[in-house]
C-alpha cells in the first residue's frame, strides 16, 4: 500500500500576506523603547557627587539608597568624599539587594527581560552627581539622558537583583506565537 502526500505550494500572492501577518504578531509582542529622564517616575534617587565611582562604591551607594525611607537621605563618606544619598518619593515596593552586573557608556541600553533592577548613571565626575533609576519593571531597549545638570554622561552601571530569577513570560509568549505561525503555515503547505 502506497501513501501519497499532497503538497500544496503557497502562491506568490499568499506568501507576503502570511509573512506580514507573522511579522505583525512578532511586533505586537516586542518591547517598546523607553526614555528615562532625571527626576522621572522611575527615579530611585540621586547621589551627590557619587565619588569615588568604582564598582564597589556604586554598589554601596545603591544599596544604601534602597535602605532609605521614601524621601530620606544620608551621607556615605568614602575617603575624602562626602556623598549625599537621597531617595526619591517613588514607591517601588520591596526592593531586592543590588548586585553589580555590568558597566557601559552609551545612552542606549538593552535591559533584556527582567535581568536588571537598578541603573546608576554618573554625570561628569564631581560636577553633577549620579542618577539612580529602578528598572526592575522595564525590559528591552531604553535610553538615558546624554547630559545631567549640563554635564555629560560619564558612564553607567546596571545592577541585577540578588537571588531573583528573570521572568520568562514574554519568552514563552513569543515561542507560542512562533509555533502557532508554523502550525498555520504547515496547514496551508500540507493541505
Amino acid at each position: 500500500m502506497k501513501f501519497r502526500m499532497k503538497i500544496k505550494i503557497i502562491s506568490k500572492k499568499t506568501l507576503p500576506i502570511f509573512s506580514a501577518a507573522f511579522c505583525a504578531v512578532m511586533l505586537a509582542f516586542s518591547h517598546n523603547a523607553t526614555a528615562l529622564t532625571i527626576g522621572d517616575s522611575q527615579e530611585l534617587g540621586f547621589v551627590d557627587p557619587g565619588l569615588p565611582a568604582g564598582d564597589a562604591d556604586r554598589t554601596l551607594f545603591v544599596n544604601t539608597m534602597i535602605g532609605l525611607p521614601l524621601g530620606g537621605s544620608t551621607h556615605v563618606i568614602i575617603g575624602p568624599h562626602d556623598n549625599l544619598i537621597t531617595r526619591s518619593n517613588n514607591d517601588f515596593g520591596s526592593l531586592p539587594t543590588a548586585v553589580f552586573a555590568l558597566n557601559g557608556g552609551t545612552t542606549t541600553i538593552d535591559l533584556g527581560t527582567g535581568l536588571y533592577s537598578y541603573l546608576f548613571a554618573k554625570y561628569d565626575g564631581p560636577n553633577f552627581g549620579a542618577e539612580v533609576w529602578y528598572v526592575g519593571n522595564l525590559s528591552g531597549i531604553i535610553t538615558i539622558p546624554a547630559t545631567g545638570g549640563g554635564y555629560a554622561l560619564s558612564g553607567w552601571t546596571l545592577f541585577g537583583p540578588g537571588g531573583r530569577v528573570p521572568d520568562g513570560g514574554p519568552t514563552v509568549m513569543l515561542l507560542g506565537a512562533a509555533l502557532c505561525g508554523i502550525g498555520i503555515l504547515r496547514r496551508f503547505i500540507m493541505s
